[in-house]
């Protein structure tokens, strides 16, 4: 078995699911917006899902609210300061980083326009 996708109820799938396309590489691979809104995107390597959707049976949970250790993506970065200025530029909000850590990683933590954390990644020795 292996996962399909990781759904989040969110308030604005669409607009969510165009920022991923423009600012991380994503692709779309299904949408509708009936009976809710829904986006499915997949990462540039097309192995990971992200399922976003509205529905209004239950709440959207205040993602700024949730600290990021508790709850965040990791992406694969070359250039973390780069990629960092492109995502501000694009409405996201810098939490942490770039910094080194004591494994040779270097590591950055932002918060996208619907406040879900992304952390960016350079690893001295790639884990995928």
């Amino acid at each position: 078995m292996k996962i399909e996708h990781i759904g989040f109820q969110v308030a604005a799938p669409a607009a969510m699911a165009d920022w991923y396309i423009a600012n991380l590489n994503f692709s779309c691979r299904r949408s509708a917006d009936e009976p809710v809104p829904v986006r499915f995107i997949a990462d540039s390597g097309g192995k990971v899902m992200l399922e976003i959707y509205n529905n209004p049976k239950v709440e959207v949970p205040d993602y700024s609210q949730i600290d990021p250790l508790t709850l965040h993506f990791a992406y694969t970065c070359d250039d973390i300061p780069g990629t960092v200025d492109k995502l501000v530029k694009a409405g996201a909000v810098l939490i942490s980083g770039p910094e080194m850590i004591p494994s040779g990683d270097q590591l950055a933590m932002l918060r996208d326009p619907w406040g879900l954390v992304i952390q960016l990644c350079h690893r001295k020795n790639p884990m995928v």
